[in-house]
């Protein structure tokens, strides 16, 4: 498993103090990367970030992602900066068109344009370049400069993204790609062939793009209540993947069978409706060995990161313990640290540097 990272993704809805510790427990049972969700109406991922920051040593972290219409570029380099600073060069930045934003009165207009313009508007700040930016949706005007001191002036650059023009624009400019809700090994060549035309047009080898994919988790040593819990889960949101994955041929009658019951609130029925390939293809599920076993699948599909997503576990705490000390040493990790541990391995940034679903 050599140069392949674990992470764990959160949602941004616990108290404080919660994510600290489960930040530091992550690090003791090894995991590399910790990922706060940018989900509408959920607390902003720099909160919980930076409670992290100091409760870790090793572990990147980042938000996956913001988007360039509810915050602009400037603001998008300021939290990417201060994270940074905490975390002393930790920090990545996840970016993507953001998802529901309609609901707050956010349009969203050129995503593609807004998102490489955004990271360009990044990356010029970060760098103290002052020579001005005049973009289609972003402008700098020359001499404008951050009027405080970074940790670094390129963390690496996620973009979030299933289709093929966002593929295309992360191989041209990202450190990673993220495919959020989706554990489906298949999937991993069809985002490789949508990177090359990016990465060709940059002149990158298509291999220094990392392919990040991570799914609703739920971990449990009782399987069938685990898998139960993660039907319900990937109701609410399986009319959306399933139409983004062309290697899935999720039937269209279950999916409108499944959107019904969850348009009409009913999301443990929705969830009973679905089959165990169809939650294997968007969730890891089951007891610590079946969700190694889909881990396993993705990394020997060639990911170079799996993240394992909320719920984690029956509940949050639990989750996280058996995937640190259970799903871990089956991936041919080292064995899980005792509580309290050291945790002090250098991080290993993947992937090319760039500039800087979920």
């Amino acid at each position: 498993m050599s140069g392949v990272e674990v992470g764990l993704g959160l949602q941004s809805d616990k108290p404080a103090g919660t994510y600290a510790r489960l930040a530091r427990r992550a690090e003791e049972c090894g995991f590399d990367v910790l990922t706060v969700f940018g989900d509408l109406m959920y607390q902003p991922p720099i909160f919980p970030l930076l409670e992290m920051a100091p409760a870790t040593e090793r572990v990147r972290l980042g938000p996956a992602c913001l988007n360039p219409y509810s915050m602009a570029p400037y603001e998008i380099a300021g939290q990417v900066a201060a994270l940074d600073l905490a975390s002393g060069g930790r920090a990545y930045l996840g970016l993507a068109r953001g998802t529901w934003l309609g609901a707050v009165g956010i349009a969203q207009p050129r995503p593609l344009t807004a998102l490489r313009e955004c990271a360009e508007v990044v990356r010029r700040l970060l760098a103290a370049d002052t020579s001005g930016f005049a973009g289609e949706v972003f402008t700098l005007e020359p001499g404008t400069a951050l009027r405080y001191g970074v940790a670094r002036p390129d963390p690496p650059l996620l973009i979030g993204a299933w289709g093929a023009r966002g593929a295309a624009l992360a191989g041209r400019i990202a450190a990673e790609i993220k495919v959020g809700g989706s554990a489906n090994p298949a999937m991993v060549e069809v985002v490789r062939d949508r990177l090359r035309p990016g990465a060709a047009r940059a002149g990158r080898p298509v291999g220094d793009i990392g392919i990040v994919l991570g799914a609703v988790t739920v971990v449990d040593r009782d399987g069938a209540a685990a898998r139960a819990h993660a039907r319900t889960e990937v109701a609410m949101y399986l009319a959306v993947v399933a139409e983004l994955d062309p290697t899935a041929g999720v039937p269209a009658d279950l999916i409108a069978r499944v959107t019904a019951l969850v348009d009409a609130g009913e999301h443990a029925a929705a969830g009973r409706l679905i089959p165990d390939d169809v939650l294997d293809l968007f969730a890891f599920a089951g007891t610590p060995e079946q969700v190694a076993e889909r881990a396993q699948a993705l990394i020997d599909a060639g990911v170079r990161r799996v993240e394992f997503g909320t719920p984690h576990g029956l509940t949050d705490e639990g989750g996280v313990e058996l995937l640190g000390t259970e799903v871990l040493p089956l991936l041919r990790r080292e064995p899980a640290r005792p509580a309290g541990g050291a945790g002090g391995r250098e991080a290993a940034p993947a992937g090319t540097r760039g500039p800087v679903s979920r």
